[in-house]
């Protein structure tokens, strides 16, 4: 399913902001991320991508590499890549559609610091059903209130820019994207706030799963409540989600420390 990036001769950057303590530590936050999605069964084999801006640059963006599992990846493993497809700093090339859905949307949405793409099985399920994904008939998918989009135009593996361009435009002013038949896009102003929306957004989907699998009808939140409790929660959110970056960076520190090489 996955597709090795076709690229011409890379980029020599010999710059050094890209050893800085910020881009080391966006390399060790991003690597936790990797780490934590595959113990909770949020990747699918080699197929997924997160990507996050360097800091201190609006033209290069790190991402996971092509032929590596989510549970292999590793701080210094990560590609830095530009948005013409060279690979300016690490080992390997990025995975065709990561580089065209990543680099056009980091591109297309500067707002966008962290990019989350993965096929996790509830919010995927909740893309292939027919009307809106997600119901607001729980507290935790209240967290995404207004804050979704739905790319209906499902058209294939995004192997060229014009996909990636077209996937970029249906995101709009979104932060959550269900993409129709093929799974999610999660993007936020940090790597922690992408982390903690793409965990939530699966817990969400998941509970709205078991309860649609009973067969009864689901009861919404009414719509003033909702509102009221997207507010409620997002006042929060930016450091609820550092909190939470840092409590798996924890556990990982203990049990999978060589995500930090």
């Amino acid at each position: 399913m996955a597709h090795a990036l076709q690229t011409s001769a890379p980029v020599i950057l010999r710059n050094s902001e890209l050893d800085s303590a910020a881009v080391r530590q966006a390399r060790v936050d991003l690597a936790a991320c990797f780490r934590m999605a595959s113990r909770l069964g949020l990747h699918e084999g080699i197929c997924n991508h997160l990507s996050a801006m360097v800091p201190g640059r609006d033209d290069l963006f790190l991402v996971n590499p092509y032929g590596w599992a989510f549970s292999e990846v590793t701080a210094s493993r990560l590609l830095v890549c530009d948005f013409n497809g060279h690979v300016v700093a690490g080992e390997g090339i990025p995975e065709a559609t990561a580089f065209y859905i990543h680099a056009r949307l980091h591109m297309k949405h500067p707002r966008a610091a962290a990019a989350f793409h993965t096929h996790m099985p509830n919010a995927t399920a909740l893309s292939m059903l027919e009307g809106p994904p997600l119901v607001w008939a729980g507290q935790t998918a209240l967290k995404f209130y207004g804050r979704t989009a739905v790319d209906d135009d499902y058209n294939g593996l995004a192997l060229d820019e014009a996909e990636g361009d077209r996937i970029a435009a249906a995101m709009g002013e979104a932060d959550i994207v269900f993409m129709r038949n093929h799974g999610v896009m999660v993007v936020g102003p940090s790597i922690a706030e992408a982390w903690d929306d793409l965990y939530y957004l699966e817990r969400a989907a998941e509970a709205q799963r078991l309860a649609m699998a009973t067969g009864r009808q689901l009861k919404p939140v009414p719509e003033d409540v909702a509102r009221r409790t997207y507010e409620q929660m997002r006042s929060g959110d930016k450091e609820s989600a550092r909190l939470h970056l840092e409590s798996i960076k924890r556990i990982l520190a203990k049990q999978e420390p060589g995500y930090l090489d």
